[in-house]
């Protein structure tokens, strides 16, 4: 029942965003798109670490790979939807290599392993000029193209990259409906048990990985096309963290927990920036520390994320 309403309400919301933006001013449509943009990556890394129990800090860097193949690709001449599949596979082999140390060390190691990748990724990009531009990164990056159909124009972009997340969210939904996403689950929740079942684990730890990537991977490249200028700086590992919180505040492992972490994430503090309520403007000053304090009170007392709230309150309430 509570995976009922959460997909009615989020159709709801996605009907909504839809017609509305037409009366959105411009930057607002663009905030929602970065808004699905970010999205894009923060399912997939909800499949890496809420599924399949893996922890990674390394989502920004593929995210990275992805907006830099779309970028070198496209200045080339290459359509979008021809650049697409490339970066997804790019990201879907890097993720399969990366997911190598997953299978020799767990938990806070592994963050590490993943953080240290994400941190070469990122020195790669800032330093191969001849390559990726370095600090001056890479300019002119064309919106799609599609079918005689031009996205050029913000309100249009939007709209095909909000359908782009819809087929991408329903693909992930069928996946972890599969017998995939239980094998995944079955090894989050006790790797052994589920050897013991005939799972691989080798194999699905892999697969978390490489998929979780490719889907970093197609969001780099709708936001190359989004900013029509990319750099190092958005790839640094503090947006890995940032997408790992994401998921943590809206829910690890619950299928929607990242469309409220990435709202809290990508909307909210500008939310606060454009407010005109005092109180609301001071809270952005400090937006930053009151963010940390909530994420360490979520973890104490709230460690599934937001989206578990109505769980423990049926429980409070239901026959001790």
């Amino acid at each position: 029942m509570t995976g009922c309403l959460h997909a009615t309400l989020v159709t709801a919301a996605l009907a909504a965003a839809a017609v509305g933006a037409a009366y959105l001013k411009r930057s607002d449509v663009y905030l929602l798109t970065l808004y699905c943009v970010y999205l894009m990556a923060t399912f997939g890394l909800n499949l890496t670490v809420g599924y399949a129990g893996q922890m990674s800090l390394g989502q920004a860097a593929f995210f990275g790979i992805g907006a830099y193949c779309a970028a070198i690709l496209m200045k080339l001449g290459w359509s979008f939807l021809a650049v697409l599949p490339v970066a997804a596979l790019a990201c879907f082999v890097l993720g399969l290599a990366l997911g190598f140390p997953a299978l020799r060390v767990q938990h806070h190691y592994l963050a590490f392993a993943t953080l240290g990748f994400n941190v070469l990724a990122y020195l790669v990009m800032r330093n191969e000029e001849r390559l990726t531009g370095g600090t001056y990164g890479i300019n002119d990056i064309p919106r799609p193209l599609l079918f005689g159909v031009d996205f050029d124009g913000h309100l249009a972009y939007f709209r095909f990259t909000l359908a782009s997340l819809v087929v991408l969210a329903l693909l992930l939904w069928w996946l972890l409906r599969s017998p995939w996403g239980r094998a995944f689950a079955a090894l989050r929740d006790n790797p052994i048990r589920a050897e013991s079942l005939g799972i691989n684990i080798t194999a699905y730890t892999l697969l978390a990985f490489a998929i979780g990537a490719a889907c970093a991977g197609v969001g780099g490249v709708y936001f190359a096309s989004l900013v029509e200028f990319i750099e190092p700086a958005p790839f640094h590992f503090s947006a890995s963290l940032a997408m790992l919180l994401a998921v943590i505040v809206g829910g690890s492992g619950r299928f929607f927990g990242p469309v409220l972490g990435t709202a809290i994430i990508v909307l909210l503090p500008e939310a606060l920036r454009a407010s005109a309520a005092p109180w609301l403007r001071f809270m952005q000053t400090w937006y930053l520390a009151g963010f940390g304090i909530a994420v360490v009170a979520l973890m104490v007392w709230l460690p599934g994320g937001l989206l578990s709230l109505p769980e423990r309150l049926r429980r409070r309430k239901g026959p001790r």
